[in-house]
């Protein structure tokens, strides 16, 4: 499942960069006009990059591999999928409302489905369990989606706005998840 996921993030990172088209003049001034694009384009790397960081984290707590967890990361991998479409469509439009709103509901539910396949590995584990324990006290997890809906509702003020609270959710989960590497050295 983890070779299979890298593969998948890997390829996402790919078709986002394919977006890209080159400009038709051939000095500074002609990448000007691709300033939306690179900016969204950053967002998504990074929140990519995050995901597969963390994602990698948390699959060391598997017990045991079945069907609900694969159905799961595979529900976190169709949102992230929609992950370059959304990037295409907010950097063309210049962070217009409804591109963002829509980049932001389909980050907020790939949070969501990142929450259900955690839940899904913590019930692997005993209740009292140091895993169980510190997953539990998740507010990185309890945070993000709020997060994202902020950013999805003020994507309609401003999609400046929304961009801030996409980048206050980038910074908190920036460094991996080190609940879990506690977990793993003791």
């Amino acid at each position: 499942m983890e070779a299979f996921s890298d593969g998948v993030l890997a390829i996402i990172i790919t078709i986002m960069v394919l977006e890209f088209k080159v400009p038709e003049g051939h000095d500074w001034h002609a990448l000007i006009g691709l300033g939306p694009k690179v900016l969204s384009y950053i967002f998504s790397f990074v929140y990519v990059g995050i995901y597969w960081n963390n994602h990698h984290h948390l699959l060391h707590m598997v017990r045991t591999m079945n069907g609900r967890l694969m159905w799961l990361n595979l529900l976190l991998l169709f949102w992230l999928s929609l992950v370059p479409f959304t990037t295409a469509w907010m950097g063309e439009s210049h962070f217009a409302a409804t591109p963002t709103a829509l980049y932001g509901m389909v980050l907020m539910l790939a949070a969501f489905s990142y929450w259900l396949l955690q839940r899904t590995i913590m019930n692997q584990h005993a209740g009292d369990s140091s895993f169980v324990v510190t997953m539990g006290k998740d507010w990185k997890g309890k945070l993000s989606p709020l997060l994202y809906l902020f950013a999805v509702l003020t994507a309609y003020v401003s999609p400046w706005l929304s961009g801030i609270f996409f980048v206050l959710v980038a910074v908190v989960w920036f460094m991996p998840d080190q609940r879990i590497e506690r977990t793993l050295s003791h």
